[in-house]
């Protein structure tokens, strides 16, 4: 029952809203909703606590990145007892991928509930996923390891980690294309160049040689996806060789 100071004050309310919005995310209670308030803080409020430290989702963010890789990889060691070290650590390595993290925090929309002082669509894709992080460190801090544990089933395991499908499952076509390249002694070069254009935000094109001729092209907002991009393009056209050589 609310107290009667709280009916005509607005922050109580608001307060009220998110306590149930990340109590309906997490499928269970926050104890300390004040450590999910900086789970889903943005450093660009310039916030901190009494001491004078950062309060944003960063640090936690760190956090659930190592309990996300903690769990998971138990889940993996006991799920394939013949894999061996390299062979979990790459599994590990797809589901926690950066690109994995961003679905994930997509599709709980927790952008949505953001603190911050930056327009959400001048945001990168990857705010996603460090929001996921942040979040899963945020319910070590309030709730311990077996409800970290639980949400993480819940979440990133239960739908998302089949054995099978996480085999043939490509992380960085970059990585890919290079391996093959190696075991094939075949030179390779991502010539990479400024590409802006009529558009706002900075882009970089890339031409992806190989042998000396040009393979594929790609541009984005930044270096390394466009790289990525343009792997991935080249890849596809060359699927079958490559395919053959590094399975």
């Amino acid at each position: 029952m609310a107290k009667i100071k709280d009916i005509f004050n607005p922050r109580a309310e608001k307060d009220g809203d998110f306590f149930y919005t990340i109590k309906k995310i997490l499928g269970f209670k926050p104890k300390d909703i004040s450590i999910y308030r900086e789970a889903f803080t943005h450093r660009s409020m310039n916030e901190t606590n009494t001491k004078g430290a950062a309060q944003n989702y960063e640090r936690l963010e760190f956090l659930g990145d190592a309990m996300l890789s903690a769990v998971i990889a138990s889940h993996l060691f006991t799920e394939v007892p013949s894999g061996d070290e390299g062979y979990l650590t790459k599994m590990r390595a797809k589901v926690v991928s950066r690109e994995h993290l961003n679905e994930l925090g997509r599709d709980l929309e927790l952008i949505k509930h953001l603190k911050t002082s930056i327009p959400l669509e001048q945001f990168g894709g990857n705010v996603h996923g460090n929001v996921f992080e942040a979040l899963v460190g945020a319910i070590y801090l309030d709730r311990g390891y077996k409800y970290c544990e639980k949400f993480i089933y819940k979440r990133v395991i239960d739908p998302y980690v089949d054995i099978e499908r996480l085999e043939g499952k490509i992380i960085s076509y970059k990585s890919l294309f290079i391996e093959w390249c190696q075991k094939k002694k075949k030179s390779f070069r991502f010539i990479v160049f400024e590409d802006t254009g009529a558009d706002t935000l900075k882009h970089f094109g890339v031409k992806l040689h190989l042998d000396g001729e040009v393979v594929a092209k790609a541009r984005a907002t930044s270096k390394k996806k466009a790289e990525e991009r343009a792997a991935k393009r080249a890849y596809y056209k060359l699927q079958d060789a490559i395919d053959r050589e590094i399975q």
